[in-house]
């Protein structure tokens, strides 16, 4: 494992982009659940679902208004909280970079671009939780879910037929769907960035993850093409997980046990600092 000032030397020395890998660590602190405890947990009927059980396509084809429910309850957690210091200091770093800066983030809550990321840069892998698109697939276009939800949405377990109205498909008036990856889809170019994150993994000068458990293909997929090349690879988060066997075995590899409000600012602004120089 390297220190900090030989990770930024040779990251330095690499013309490709510096990339930034966030999963839900990230947000936890601005008070956004990860939904795979109890809070995630969501009852219809007599029955209580998990969240790999309501996140799906085949959930939704079955009863699409307790699905709209559930994210509509999500959205609304998630519209009530506020970028933290960790998102500020991302967005201070691709100011500093520009497009020597790539952000890729599995969190769905829109926190990264409410900071001020922007989203040219920002690969939402998971999708967006103030977008829907067409459940039918008409068109390829997202749509920002209407604030009139916000109004005839009582906030409680039942989608009602003035809300219906409001999440249907601007192009073709069927029925809209949230904008999210569900647990039976897979990853694409179009909606979720899959090759564009590959292209991105390949040529970074170095690879920053914070706040995720990596249970989920892409991130992986990501961290280990950097790790097999060897290239500059931080891990911040509060205990080990598979990415801390990443960077232990690399040489160029970093473990910072703690959160992200407590490492971003400072690592942040030293990377901004290092790669910025001529």
């Amino acid at each position: 494992m390297a220190d900090l000032d030989e990770i930024l030397r040779a990251a330095k020395s690499n013309s490709g982009p510096a990339v930034l890998l966030t999963g839900a660590g990230i947000s936890a602190e601005s008070g956004i659940p990860t939904f795979r405890g109890e809070e995630g947990y969501w009852r219809v009927g007599s029955k209580n679902y998990q969240p790999t059980e309501m996140a799906t396509w085949a959930t939704f084809s079955r009863m699409p208004d307790e699905v709209w429910a559930w994210y509509l309850y999500r959205r609304g957690i998630c519209r009530a909280a506020a970028p933290n210091a960790a998102h500020r200091a991302v967005r201070a770093l691709e100011e500093t970079l520009e497009d020597r800066f790539v952000l890729i983030t599995q969190n769905v809550d829109g926190l990264h671009l409410r900071a001020g990321s922007t989203e040219p840069r920002t690969y939402q892998i998971h999708g967006n939780i103030d977008f829907m698109r067409c459940a039918d697939e008409c068109t390829e276009a997202l749509y920002r879910i209407p604030d009139e939800v916000d109004a005839t949405w009582d906030k409680g377990r039942k989608i009602d037929v003035a809300t219906r109205e409001h999440l249907l498909c601007p192009a073709c008036g069927t029925r809209a769907r949230p904008h999210v990856l569900w647990f039976d889809e897979s990853y694409d170019e179009i909606h979720f960035r899959f090759e564009s994150s590959l292209a991105a993994a390949a040529e970074a000068a170095i690879l920053i993850v914070v706040g995720t458990t990596g249970q989920t293909n892409l991130p992986l997929h990501v961290g280990s093409m950097v790790a097999e090349r060897g290239a500059p690879m931080i891990f911040v988060n509060p205990e080990p997980t598979t990415f801390t066997r990443m960077v232990d075995d690399n040489p160029l590899g970093l473990f910072l046990e703690g959160t992200a409000g407590d490492h971003l600012p400072g690592l942040l602004a030293s990377v901004a600092e290092a790669l910025a120089t001529p």
